[in-house]
């Protein structure tokens, strides 16, 4: 999945004659804290509420101050972790597109990537989460879908993490059952570490936003 498809078609760009005002309106609306300033096909920069509450005149247009905006974007064709990779790195809340002519596109909101990266990882199909952490040493992917698949039960994604000053490794696992107990205890058996499981809806929404939290600065790493 690259830039070009998560564009946003909700979002509107900026263009300095717009009040300072309006940007915090629309960024209110939208849940967003940047917005792109465009002109014409050109992107000029992202602006951001404190920018224009910097502006101490919000009541004005945008082009009447002196801004030094930052020009942080993601070619068309670039894959969603790397989009993902700068969201986190700059602590983008949207993260503008060009194309191969540096024309603007449009941009990618944290939440739409949070949507995509669920529907990619497969996190929004029923199942379970189990999250186990081990040494690096110890990883060995072979082993761990064979102890899941000898319970019946399949793998529909998985991926791996290394938290903030920890030596482990975290590997979470998406599973095609709520029922984890009988595959929990042959981790067990195999003296696994099993961190958390997560098998209830609710639960899960929130585990998925930390999950995505981890993973946007283990792509930095």
């Amino acid at each position: 999945m690259v830039a070009k498809d998560l564009i946003s078609e909700a979002i509107p760009s900026l263009k300095t004659s717009d009040l300072g005002q309006t940007a915090l309106n629309w960024m209110e609306i939208f849940r967003i804290s940047h917005l792109p300033i465009v002109n014409n096909q050109d992107f000029l920069g992202l602006i951001s509420d404190t920018d224009i509450y910097d502006m101490n005149h919000p009541e004005e247009p945008i082009g009447n101050h002196t801004l030094t905006l930052f020009k942080p974007y993601v070619d068309s064709e670039q894959h969603i972790f790397e989009v993902i990779g700068l969201a986190s790195r700059l602590k983008l809340t949207v993260v503008p597109v060009l194309d191969n002519k540096n024309h603007y596109k449009g941009v990618i909101t944290t939440t739409d990537l949070i949507r995509h990266l669920a529907g990619l990882s497969s996190l929004d199909q029923p199942g379970g989460i189990i999250v186990l952490e081990l040494i690096e040493r110890d990883y060995s992917l072979s082993q761990i879908a064979q102890i899941i698949e000898g319970n019946n039960v399949k793998v529909l994604s998985m991926y791996i993490t290394s938290p903030p000053e920890s030596t482990k490794l975290e590997v979470t696992i998406k599973v095609n059952t709520r029922d984890m107990t009988s595959v929990i205890r042959t981790f067990e058996r195999y003296n696994y570490d099993v961190k958390t499981w997560i098998s209830d809806n609710d639960s899960a929404d929130n585990f998925y936003s930390e999950r995505f939290d981890h993973l946007m600065k283990y792509l930095n790493t």
